[in-house]
C-alpha cells in the first residue's frame, strides 16, 4: 500500500444530492422541495416553538409567579465539611481564597456557612454569611467569625 492508491472504505463516501439541475436528473421543478408552503420558499426557517399554526405551547400555558431580581444566591458549606477540609488540607483559616483554591466554590459564588454536623477546631472563617449555630459552633471551638 502506497499514497498513491490509497481509497477510503466502500461505502463510507457518498456523492451529494444535486438538486434544481433539470428534469432529467430526477431531481429538477421542485428541487425535493414538494410543492408550495413555507418550507419550500428560499430563505425561510422555522421560528423557535413553531407549531405549524397553532398556538404555540409557551402562549397557550398562563405565567405563574415571579423572579425576585433582588435574591441572592448563597453556597451552603456546613461545618462538617469545612471540618473534612481543615483535616485533610491543615488550613488554619476559612476564606473565599481557600475555599476556591480547594475547588470547594467558584469565582462568583457566595459563601453561607451552615451550622450542621460536629466541629471542633479552632479557625478563623470569612464568609459572606453565616447561621446563628454556625456563628455559635465556631466560637465555642475558640475561633472567631468575620463577615464579608
Amino acid at each position: 500500500m502506497e499514497l498513491h492508491n490509497l481509497r477510503p472504505a466502500s461505502g463510507s463516501v457518498k456523492n451529494n444530492k444535486r438538486v434544481g439541475r433539470g428534469q432529467g436528473s430526477g431531481r429538477g421543478g421542485t428541487s425535493t422541495r414538494g410543492h408550495k408552503g413555507a418550507k419550500s420558499r428560499s430563505g425561510y426557517s422555522r421560528k423557535r416553538g413553531f407549531e405549524g399554526g397553532q398556538m404555540p405551547i409557551q402562549r397557550r400555558l398562563p405565567k405563574r409567579g415571579f423572579k425576585n431580581y433582588n435574591r441572592v444566591e448563597y453556597v451552603a458549606i456546613n461545618l462538617d465539611r469545612i471540618q473534612a477540609l481543615v483535616e485533610k488540607y491543615n488550613i488554619s483559616k476559612v476564606d473565599f481564597e481557600t475555599l476556591y483554591e480547594h475547588g470547594v466554590i467558584k469565582k462568583s459564588d457566595k459563601i453561607k456557612i451552615l451550622g450542621n454536623g460536629e466541629f471542633s477546631i479552632k479557625i478563623d472563617a470569612t464568609a459572606h454569611a453565616f447561621s446563628e449555630s454556625a456563628k455559635k459552633a465556631i466560637e465555642a471551638a475558640g475561633g472567631s467569625v468575620t463577615t464579608l
